[in-house]
């Protein structure tokens, strides 16, 4: 029931190209994320002050 498929040349692109959309993707959201969780640190030291 095992076939070899010959994905080709355009079968390689599709892949290098959604590998590297997924991983720019996460990574902007994750610095994203960070910076948010930056500024929230920041807000709560400002109210323990006051």
């Amino acid at each position: 029931m095992v076939k070899d498929y010959d994905v080709g040349i355009a079968g390689s692109l599709t892949m290098i190209v959604l590998f590297t959309t997924v991983t720019l993707l996460l990574r902007n959201f994750y610095k994203r994320f960070n910076r948010f969780q930056k500024n929230s640190e920041v807000v709560q030291e400002n109210e323990d002050d006051n």
